[in-house]
């Protein structure tokens, strides 16, 4: 009867559960709160129709759900959170047996034993999980911006590849008329073969160019492919056919508060020094003993002989704390310089878009305001002075690549100024696009000195 009421007892342990911690609490839930959007009942939810007419929004959905990479990284910390209850649980219990044997069998002693961590140490391990496990959610975070920013480098390298080719076959054209006009100058004698012969050269330059930008649509398309996580088997998306423009969504003059507040690279990091501190205070830890207590019963002695039992460990080895202590403040110490030199590098990154994004945007402004049209009537006075016998072909052909080196030169600036607001937004301030499935911003604004983008 002790041995079985000791099984029972076995058996009732086995289904008990441990104390959840609040940290536990917490990612759970998040968790919970991000599946219901990215993988509602366990399952991927369904996928936007991708066509023509899409929305950048809906490539932007498409490619949040279905990258492989962000999947990867929204299991590892699903996985983190479930070892958070693996961290804070107490060692199993162990069923003993003991038996005195002399002639006969003695004494048969089934016994029940449970080991106990010193205080605080399993509150510890739990501690450090948590903050592995923010650690882990920081990384999906960061696939998702970079696949939305994937996407968004492609859809503007597409939409800004037709329009090169719709410019160079717009200056095809004119070249064609100009080559007209040099007929007919040389046909009444005020120029020469070589003007017609000048403006096939660069009629056959432009078509060749042409060719090479229809080209390199390919890889560009391949490029959005492998950006909405699209395998080689399934076919092509289609070419993005509406044009969306990238916006800051904050002021300038909040961008780097909230790229220090909202950074996901930032959050993870600064979730590794909260593992590190945890990890430190574990090793402190072990100076206290861990406890074992247990319960043996001898089912042949009547009335029936208990034995209770207890057991200590002894920290003796000194020298093996004190490495155990050095090595976890060597880690703390790193993850803090980890830490810093992310924010340093941070800092550094949004001067350097801040200023690419303000000179772009001076650029373009010369170049849409002043240069084109002035381009565009230089042109003009050229060709009408061609044919007035004002001035020569060589001089018609170099306004000619004047306005389209602007032209194109406009349309790169565009193409640029596109990625650097995209980049600020997404990767360096760390704010999603709509429909992202990410939690809300987990801790608030440390303070920081704004470098505004549109400043002078």
């Amino acid at each position: 009867m002790t041995a079985a009421g000791l099984a029972v007892l076995g058996l009732l342990l086995n289904g008990c559960k441990g104390v959840e911690q609040p940290g536990e609490r917490q990612a759970r839930g998040q968790l919970a709160s991000v599946a219901r959007l990215y993988r509602p009942q366990g399952r991927p939810p369904a996928l936007p129709a991708l066509t023509t007419n899409a929305t950048l929004a809906e490539f932007l959905t498409y490619a949040m759900l279905n990258q492989p990479q962000i999947e990867a990284a929204y299991f590892d910390w699903a996985a983190s959170v479930e070892n958070i209850t693996a961290a804070r649980s107490l060692p199993d219990p162990q069923l003993t047996f003991q038996m005195d044997i002399a002639d006969v069998v003695t004494s048969v002693m089934p016994g029940f034993m449970q080991e106990f961590p010193g205080p605080g140490k399993l509150r510890l391990q739990a501690k450090a999980a948590s903050s592995e496990s923010q650690a882990r959610y920081f990384n999906f975070e960061n696939a998702v911006l970079q696949a939305a920013f994937a996407v968004k480098r492609s859809y503007y390298q597409l939409w800004f590849l037709d329009e090169k080719i719709a410019i160079n076959r717009e200056m095809l054209r004119l070249l064609s008329d100009l080559e007209q006009s040099a007929r007919g100058q040389n046909e009444v004698g005020k120029a020469t073969l070589q003007d017609v012969y000048r403006a096939q050269i660069e009629q056959d330059r432009l078509a060749a160019e042409i060719a090479n930008l229809e080209d390199s649509r390919a890889p560009l398309l391949a490029e959005l492919k492998a950006a909405l996580g699209m395998t080689r088997e399934q076919p092509d998306p289609p070419a993005p056919g509406l044009f969306e423009a990238a916006t800051l969504d904050l002021p300038p003059d909040q961008l780097l508060t909230a790229a220090f507040a909202r950074n996901p690279r930032l959050k993870a990091l600064e979730a590794g020094v909260r593992r590190a501190q945890a990890s430190l205070d574990l090793a402190y830890k072990a100076k206290v003993p861990d406890f074992s207590l247990g319960l043996m019963a001898d089912a042949k002695m009547a009335p029936v002989l208990y034995r209770p039992l207890a057991g200590t460990t002894l920290p003796i080895w000194r020298d093996k704390i004190a490495a155990e202590i050095a090595a976890a403040q060597a880690g703390q110490r790193s993850a803090q310089a980890r830490l810093t030199s992310e924010q340093i590098a941070l800092a550094v990154d949004f001067a350097e878009r801040s200023y690419d994004y303000r000179e772009i945007t001076r650029n373009l402004a010369l170049l849409q305001q002043q240069l084109i049209p002035k381009a565009g009537k230089s042109l003009e006075i050229a060709r009408s002075g061609y044919l007035s016998g004002q001035i020569d072909f060589f001089n018609l052909m170099d306004s000619e690549r004047t306005l389209l080196e602007f032209r194109l030169s406009e349309v790169q600036a565009r193409t640029q100024r596109e990625l650097v607001v995209a980049e600020l937004s997404l990767l360096i301030a760390g704010v999603p696009p709509p429909n992202a499935p990410l939690l809300a911003p987990l801790t608030d604004a440390p303070a920081a000195t704004p470098n505004p983008v549109d400043s002078k």
